[in-house]
């Protein structure tokens, strides 16, 4: 498709001169097969042509998305940096922040979550936001909302050890996975479990939901790191060269 789009735009813009640019909806069919013919001629004897023009587009429409995002993050600030509820790790004063927008049920969720721990704990000035976002399935949804229960009723750093449990667990959030969770980590399971049916964990994730749609996130895990929106996974060593950047920009 790229090289259809790419062969209209090059020939449209061969005959976008001040001698032809009036004659163009004027050809005869036979002028159009002789002009057509030309076109395809040179294409094939500098197929290069086409590969430049492809780097070319494919560097402009990165620089819109960049500046797109740019725009979606300023828009949007209070809510990712400051809402006041979402679990806030790492250093609280840290001079660069890394937003993880992410579900208990995604494979490279739980492959990003032990590359996070370990940037945190290389890097002690990065602050480090957590945004619950379910977009699985129901079992996606349960998780969540339990976790943001142990969030509200019991605290950041409770919440921190259950958000590594879910992680780490490998079946359903049944109530019994659940209640054992709780257990093991001197947590109330009953208390818990009616809690994370409550109205108040809801608007929590809605929020985040409604906010990921803003921010055009589709996917997790997503990161937001400095400036920029990172759509999907990413590994370690990229994580530490995006933070490097979002230093060098403060």
């Amino acid at each position: 498709m790229k090289l259809i789009i790419l062969a209209a735009t090059l020939a449209a813009t061969t005959l976008a001169t001040p001698a032809l640019a009036t004659d163009i909806m004027d050809m005869s069919d036979s002028e159009r097969d002789v002009f057509r013919a030309e076109i395809r001629d040179y294409l094939m004897e500098n197929p290069e042509v086409l590969l430049e023009a492809i780097n070319v587009l494919e560097q402009r429409q990165a620089e819109a998305e960049a500046v797109n995002d740019a725009t979606l993050l300023q828009d949007n600030a209070e809510e990712i940096f400051n809402d006041g509820v979402s679990y806030v790790g790492g250093n609280p004063d840290g001079d660069v922040t890394v937003v993880e927008f992410s579900d208990y049920r995604c494979p490279y969720c739980k492959r990003a979550h032990k590359e996070v721990a370990q940037l945190l704990a290389q890097d002690d000035n990065i602050r480090f936001i957590y945004k619950e976002f379910p977009i699985l399935g129901p079992d996606s949804l349960t998780a969540a909302q339990f976790a943001v229960a142990v969030l509200l009723q019991d605290g950041p750093e409770k919440y921190r050890e259950v958000n590594n449990a879910l992680m780490e667990m490998r079946g359903d959030p049944s109530e019994a996975a659940l209640s054992a969770i709780a257990n093991d980590h001197g947590l109330d399971p009953v208390s818990l479990l009616e809690a994370m049916k409550s109205s108040e964990v809801m608007q929590v994730i809605q929020a985040n939901r409604a906010l990921g749609q803003r921010l055009k996130i589709s996917g997790t895990p997503t990161f937001i790191i400095g400036d920029q929106i990172v759509r999907g996974y990413l590994p370690l060593d990229n994580m530490q060269a995006a933070v490097e950047e979002a230093r060098k920009q403060e």
